[in-house]
């Protein structure tokens, strides 16, 4: 995406913030149909991941969730408008939250706050930054403009620390979490190679997964808390569970799969707002060939 189509992008983002949740889903709608028809390449990934996470489903059933996920992609997009531009008593009824106590409880334990990859991720992000400070690892957006809006969103209401991924991560988090007593929202679904992950099954996929929320909660005592932001007709809920009891277990290995258990759980419940156009099994074991075709 070039910087004068990012332009034009955040133009009609920041507008969408004065339209009806109705009106945006309508824009999203048919903004989600023209992507699904014209960027093949990210349809082709995410009907490759359906294709292995959920093989007893009809290919028909696959096209369709694929194509509903590009709607809520796009109104997804389009609902940014609201958290770059809106008030805070705006954006948290626009957010609601439950299980809100996990996150609001300031006792000595650090805190672990796990948001996968879903379509509402930015709609938790932006409800934290009215709550309280957290730290966060932020991979930079390769187009400045958006990377620009992004980090703005991200920063309006208590300005996160954020940690530029690159190999010191696991440190920087620890003393954010000890010294500065701040709860590291994670996201733990990202391939970033073989280097420093593990091979554990995500819907009965091997899947290079990092093993950094198990080694930060046996190096801190950090309590680990499931945060899932759902999309729904006027907005979106902010799922918060309670901390996992018996974490951690007996071997970051378990804790790992553990926690591909718990995301699994989670896309079962709205498959369709999962962002399966991410290369999630793009790093193989060894010996195993490409997952994706080129």
């Amino acid at each position: 995406m070039g910087k004068f189509f990012a332009r034009l992008w955040v133009a009609l983002v920041l507008r969408s913030a004065r339209w009806s949740p109705a009106t945006r889903t309508r824009w999203g709608n048919a903004l989600g149909d023209l992507a699904w028809a014209l960027v093949f390449p990210r349809r082709r990934i995410a009907e490759t991941n359906l294709r292995a996470c959920f093989p007893e489903i009809s290919e028909y059933e696959r096209r369709r969730l694929v194509r509903s996920l590009f709607r809520n992609m796009a109104r997804g997009i389009l609902d940014h408008g609201v958290f770059w531009s809106a008030d805070r008593e705006t954006i948290r009824a626009f957010v609601r939250v439950e299980g809100a106590e996990h996150l609001a409880a300031r006792d000595e334990t650090p805190l672990l706050l796990l948001v996968p990859h879903f379509v509402g991720l930015d709609a938790a992000a932006s409800w934290v930054t009215t709550e309280r400070r957290a730290v966060s690892i932020y991979a930079r957006q390769s187009n400045p403009v958006w990377d620009h809006w992004l980090e703005h969103g991200r920063s309006r209401f208590h300005k996160p620390l954020l940690i530029a991924r690159g190999g010191a991560e696991l440190r920087a988090a620890v003393r954010a979490m000890r010294d500065e007593g701040l709860p590291f929202f994670y996201l733990p679904d990202v391939d970033t190679g073989e280097a420093n992950s593990i091979f554990v099954p995500f819907f009965g996929v091997a899947t290079a997964t990092l093993p950094m929320v198990s080694r930060l909660a046996r190096m801190t005592g950090a309590r680990v808390c499931m945060g899932v932001s759902e999309q729904v007709a006027d907005g979106y809920v902010f799922h918060i569970e309670a901390p996992w009891p018996d974490h951690p277990g007996t071997s970051v290995e378990e804790d790992t799969a553990r926690m591909n258990r718990e995301i699994e759980r989670w896309v079962r419940r709205f498959p369709d707002q999962y962002l399966w156009t991410h290369r999630r099994f793009k790093t193989r074991p060894p010996g195993e060939g490409a997952f994706y075709r080129r």
